[in-house]
């Protein structure tokens, strides 16, 4: 009873701890955190400045003793120190308070983490206060979040395409008949678009003006009325800034190839999955989630190449997040389905 009592009393918490944003859901209260996964260390003292989107400000503007660090790369940690220190002002920041109180936490993760990788995501966690840490596979999490019937006898197939990794699962009877994890997501889609700046107008951009650009122009298959826009950068060989007009479609063809090896792999678990299940998937079709998946035109290219159905999540930022939300008040459901 006290156990019940406590958890009802501090919110458990449910994290989508992504590449590009980390997206925290306190059970009762909804999506409380959704913010950028940077974090910004003063190198003189090791104190940390801001973090979250005051940090993603200071991207490309921080003086010499200030630099803003992504822990998260292709989906797993790779700085564990500032992991721990994001994930600390997260989980604070959720709570309001800085209390006695230790949340239990579901944090959803990549299909292929190593069995490292999973101890890392945990210790951070466990380091930032939490009580329990439950891990799911993000796509399991993302099918769930998007309303997918995951526990019934039938396939399943969600295509969550993250900031780090584009996670590919058939799910059936609350598991993973087939899951796969490409290390080719949004982050890939901008620096393309930054090294095409760079080989076609000579002009060199940021991160943040080449993720404008996606999200503006930045389209997987022909738009019904071209766009334009205005990117200002550095000139490489004059040196100095310069403005230049940029189309759709040289942005499209800037995008091919990363575009291409996401279609590639849901093409290979097309192929790779039960007759059965591949029956279901041609009735239900295709849940695209995930930032990546809001690039214009991307469920078309996908109907397109595949022939199937393709549909785009409700709310594709939040799918992993909400999922992972659900099984906090599913306990029985995060037994089946967590990786421990």
């Amino acid at each position: 009873m006290f156990d019940s009592l406590l958890s009802r009393f501090c919110h458990d918490l449910a994290i989508d701890l992504g590449t590009a944003n980390t997206c925290v859901y306190a059970r009762g209260r909804g999506i409380v955190v959704s913010e950028p996964s940077i974090v910004a260390l003063n190198k003189v003292n090791g104190r940390i400045e801001a973090v979250g989107t005051e940090a993603k400000e200071m991207l490309g503007r921080t003086p010499g003793n200030i630099t803003a660090i992504k822990p998260m790369k292709d989906g797993v940690i790779a700085d564990f120190e500032a992991a721990e220190k994001m994930l600390t002002h997260f989980i604070r920041k959720a709570h309001k308070r800085s209390g006695w109180l230790r949340p239990r936490v579901v944090i959803g993760v990549p299909s292929e983490i190593t069995q490292v990788e999973r101890r890392a995501v945990k210790d951070s966690a466990m380091r930032a206060k939490a009580s329990e840490v439950h891990l799911v596979e993000e796509a399991m999490a993302a099918a769930i979040g998007a309303g997918m019937p995951i526990t019934e006898a039938s396939g399943n197939m969600v295509v969550d395409i993250g900031g780090g990794t584009t996670d590919i699962a058939v799910i059936s009877l609350a598991g993973v008949v087939y899951g796969k994890s490409v290390r080719i997501a949004g982050n890939e889609l901008d620096e393309s678009i930054m090294l095409h700046a760079r080989k076609t107008h000579n002009l060199l951009i940021g991160e943040r003006t080449a993720e404008q650009i996606k999200i503006e122009i930045g389209s997987a298959f022909p738009l019904e009325a071209s766009m334009t826009m205005e990117v200002k950068g550095r000139h490489l060989t004059e040196g100095r800034p310069k403005t230049v007009t940029m189309t759709d479609g040289e942005i499209r063809i800037a995008l091919a190839e990363p575009v291409k090896a996401i279609v590639q792999a849901v093409h290979d678990a097309l192929e790779r999955i039960p007759p059965e299940l591949s029956a279901d998937i041609f009735d239900r079709g295709i849940i695209l989630t995930g930032g990546g998946a809001l690039l214009k035109n991307f469920d078309k290219r996908l109907r397109e190449e595949t022939g199937l159905p393709v549909q785009l999540a409700e709310d594709p930022l939040s799918s992993v997040v909400l999922g992972a939300g659900k099984m906090l008040s599913d306990f029985n459901l995060l037994r089946r389905i967590s990786l421990d």
